[in-house]
Order: structure tokens, then sequence, then C-alpha cells
């Protein structure tokens, strides 16, 4: 099994700076501008940062006030999610040219499976470079690509020629990459991570494929077996083209900061109202409730409960939020609420076949 999972040809497939190149596209005045799409109040967050932008620091995640800072001539951009789900399905029709095991990870990226495709092409760094050309002539943008035989090496792989390019990790070439990757750089692994590696004298993959299985899962717990394994190239995940939801939430983060449960119960009641809306049109309901609070220096607190019967109805479900609520007293102001739903009823099962086939391995 682990010669047949290792002659995978598995592509990912990331568009360059999704949302602000979308942007710039539909409105030819913002070409080669510093633009970011998302709010640019003190309470808005950038949602994507065009790659002028990026060169002043503006990245996704950020603060519009902190974006404003970095770069005075920025150009703020309202979202439009409807025009970006647009193309997205385009894109996604070029994809299905290929091969029928797509797995989407947001609007704007992908894995491919195409170990075995629809155009009998052996190399699956040529698909990735007729993908790219056929997403540029037919919608306009630009996308870069990973090539590897896993998801983790792919994702990894589409990172170091971005933008508009493509990397390929061949099979032979999987350690030695592996060995010279700063772990920063390894998909998975973020800012606080790395600091707790850089601690522990892990500052590439050859320092942390040193470190035994044991060591690892002490100091991080289940997250460590991962992290053995990826580094040695190892991963079993396919391309899941269903893959099962497991949480649906609803948040908001408000232009003036909370400070009495009075007003946060008014907001709470509005959050559970569109995740009932978010059950129904996924047609899942769930066990468990989570409260997500953030405070006004931006720590974070969750409570959660779970109950014996599934749940999509906003009553019960915000009885159970006032509940969580009122657990513990607030003592500092809150700037976003939240509620989730988990444990859903979905089918967990998962019927996998594995076919045992003699593959031309050309990348």
């Amino acid at each position: 099994m682990e010669e047949i999972l290792n002659n995978r040809k598995i592509i990912h497939i990331d568009m360059d700076a999704f949302y602000a190149s979308v942007e710039q596209l539909d409105n030819p005045e913002l070409r080669g501008k510093p633009i970011a799409v998302g709010g640019s109040g003190d309470r808005g967050v950038i949602a994507a940062a065009s790659y002028e932008a990026r060169k002043f620091g503006v990245y996704s995640a950020m603060s519009g006030k902190l974006a404003r800072l970095k770069c005075q001539h920025l150009i703020f951009v309202k979202p439009r999610f409807d025009r970006y789900k647009q193309i997205s399905n385009k894109i996604r029709n070029i994809f299905k040219q290929y091969t029928d095991l797509i797995e989407p990870l947001s609007l704007d990226e992908a894995y491919l499976d195409v170990t075995i495709n629809k155009k009998n092409i052996d190399s699956a760094s040529k698909i990735a470079r007729l993908i790219r050309e056929q997403i540029y002539k037919e919608v306009g943008l630009t996308a870069s690509a990973g090539i590897s035989i896993n998801k983790f090496l792919a994702k990894t792989a589409s990172d170091i020629n971005k933008p508009n390019g493509q990397k390929t990790i061949l099979p032979n070439e999987v350690i030695s990459f592996l060995e010279k990757l700063p772990i920063e750089k390894f998909y998975g692994i973020g800012k606080a991570t790395t600091t707790r590696m850089y601690n522990l004298g892990i500052f590439t993959g050859k320092d942390l494929k040193m470190k035994s299985k044991d060591f690892l899962v002490k100091h991080f717990k289940k997250s460590g077996a991962y992290y053995y394994d990826i580094v040695r190239g190892i991963q079993h995940a396919n391309v899941t083209p269903n893959r099962i939801r497991k949480s649906v939430a609803a948040e908001h983060t408000f232009y003036k900061n909370l400070t009495s449960e009075v007003f946060m119960i008014e907001k709470l009641e509005e959050i559970a109202t569109e995740l009932e809306r978010r059950l129904k049109k996924s047609k899942v309901a769930g066990k468990t409730i989570t409260l997500k609070i953030k405070y006004n220096d931006f720590t974070q607190q969750t409570r959660s409960k779970t109950i014996k019967y599934f749940i999509k109805d906003k009553a019960v479900i915000f009885e159970i939020v006032k509940e969580l609520l009122y657990q513990k007293e607030i003592k500092k102001s809150v700037r976003l609420l939240g509620i989730s739903v988990t444990n859903l009823n979905v089918n967990t099962k998962k019927t996998e076949k594995i076919v045992n086939l003699q593959l031309k391995f050309d990348f």
C-alpha cells in the first residue's frame, strides 16, 4: 500500500491574490495599484491584498487601520463574494476537464489527483501548466501550482514560485527538499509553533527529522506524530471531492466594543438567526454549541456545551448560548462574538478503494 500511495500525482492550484485580482480584472483602473479587499475602518479586516499592496506589508487578516498605516495610498474595495464564487465555478469547470478528483479548500484553491486523468497525460507538471494557461486564457487570472506525491508536499510547493509559477517536487527529491526546508515554510506550522520549535533547536526539516516520534508527541501531542511523518514525505490523506463538513458557524466583529451583556445578548440573537439559516441551507444539525468571545485586547475565549440530540433551530441554540454567556462574568469589553455548531449529523463512513496499478511515474 505504501508504494501505491507514494505513486500518486497531486496538484495544488492556488489562485494569485484571488479577490484582489478579480477586482483588478473587472476594473482596469485598479490594475497595477495597491488595493485591499475588505473594510477600511478601524474595525475592518483585510480579506485579500494585491501584490502591489503586499510590497508595503499589507496582507490578509490585517486590520484596515494597520493596512492604512503601512500604505497610505492603499485603495480599499468592498468584497463581492457572489462575483468571486462565479469566477471560482468557472475555474472548477476547467479542473473537471482533467479529473473528477477535486478537493476545493476555498474559492481560490483546490487539490487535484491526476494520477489517472481524463486527458491521459503522463506528466502532472504538464497538466498543471495546461490548467494555468487555460485559466489565464478563459478567465484572465493567473494561478500558481505545486506538484508532488501527496497533498502536503503539493501545498508546500505551490508557494515557492508565486505568483504565476509552479514547482514540482519529484519523488526522488522529496527527502532532500524537506531536509533543507526552513521549518516556518512547512504548511500547517504557524508562528506560535515555529517559535516553540526554534526553542527546541528545530530550524529546518533536517532538524525536525532528527527528533524521535516520542519527543515530538511529548512536545506537540497529536501534531507531533503528524510532524514525524510529513518530514519523511509520508502522508496518506486522499484527495476527497466531497469532504465531510465538520462545523457551521457565524460571527460578527463590532464597530464599537461591547461592554454590557445586555447588548451582547441582542447581538447573539442576530448571530443565532444567521446560524440557523446556514444550518438549514446546509441541511445539517449538531450536538455541540460553542460561544466564541474575542476581547478588546485580542485575547480569545470559547465556551461549549454538548447535548444529547441534534439541533438546528435558533430558539434552542440561543438558549444554550445565553447559558454559556452567563457561565462566567465578562470583565473585558468585547470586539467579536461568534457561535458555531459541531458534532454534526453527517455521514462519517468513508469507503476507500485502493487500486493496485503499475504507474509510469513521469512528473
